[in-house]
């Protein structure tokens, strides 16, 4: 029904997950009792497993496995480890983006820490872009991060510490310790082009054109000779892959064009709201995928 529907409009995947292990299955199967809103007014734990499992005993009685068409089966590849991912007629770009994804992939908890840099000398005064030392208090941050993720992830050895190739994210990680520091240019900052180091002031006096037309349309406004937010977002893409790939908490250290759109790729905010989204400097979003989706905590570190 699907595909004679979609015949000419558009492709159709199939994807099919396949979990064999026993222990997985009653791991989630507890967290389903636990956290899913379906048992939200149960109280009795037994009675909503004894629920849950006659449900999945009435799909098993009717399911079939797809065996037709463009489809990708993962089976058992949730612990990551001794898995398969099968693919059947799959072809173009899209699709092979979809499947490298998937494979990239996985389920284990881990925590995502997101922070901007902390406070820049152009941020102190309102100009955009450059690549400016810290002020005092973005100095004092970098000492207060240190100390929140000495704290944080004092049992995750393996975690790992990301900023992007400006100076600003690079100082505010240098007094964190005991963990690898890896730069990405694609954490980089909006390239500001011709107006890299102006106050928006400054721009609304010199280029009122361009002052107007990014206030109209900030998510497809391109600044001359530099970039718009979803030029950024695409830049991003290898960066999100490997955060996904990721099993160690991962702490990225950029700055705010760069960050709403990591956000809103995890949050599942839609794309029109990236360039407005709230992202105070000084704070901490801690990100973590969760059964029912992504659950945050943020940390204030200074007024």
């Amino acid at each position: 029904m699907l595909m004679k529907m979609a015949e000419g409009n558009c492709k159709i995947i199939f994807l099919e997950t396949i979990c064999n292990d026993r222990n997985i299955i009653e791991r989630n199967v507890r967290l389903k009792i636990q956290q899913s809103p379906d048992y939200a007014d149960q109280p009795d734990y037994e009675a909503g497993l004894q629920d849950f499992l006659e449900r999945l005993t009435n799909y098993e009685k009717v399911y079939e496995p797809v065996q037709e068409g463009s489809y990708i089966k993962m089976i058992d590849m949730v612990k990551g480890e001794g898995g398969q991912l099968q693919v059947n007629n799959i072809s173009g770009y899209l699709p092979g983006r979809i499947v490298f994804f998937l494979v990239n992939s996985h389920l284990a908890p881990r925590p995502i820490l997101l922070t901007r840099h902390g406070e820049s000398l152009h941020n102190v005064r309102g100009r955009v872009g450059g690549d400016t030392v810290l002020s005092e208090d973005g100095e004092l941050y970098s000492k207060k991060l240190a100390n929140f993720i000495e704290k944080r992830l004092k049992n995750e050895k393996t975690a790992t510490i990301w900023t992007s190739t400006l100076q600003r994210t690079i100082l505010t990680a240098t007094p964190i310790v005991g963990f690898p520091k890896i730069q990405w240019r694609a954490l980089d900052e909006i390239n500001s082009g011709v107006c890299d180091g102006m106050t928006y002031e400054e721009i609304k006096k010199i280029m009122p054109e361009e002052y107007e037309s990014r206030k109209k349309d900030k998510l497809r406004y391109r600044y001359p000779r530099g970039e718009s937010y979803l030029d950024v977002i695409q830049r991003l893409e290898p960066v999100i892959i490997e955060l996904e790939r990721q099993r160690a908490p991962v702490v990225v250290i950029s700055h705010q064009a760069v960050l709403r759109a990591l956000y809103s790729y995890f949050a599942d905010r839609p794309l029109r709201e990236v360039p407005d989204m709230e992202m105070p400097l000084h704070t901490i979003i801690e990100i973590q995928m969760g059964v029912t989706g992504v659950e945050e905590k943020r940390y204030k570190l200074m007024d």
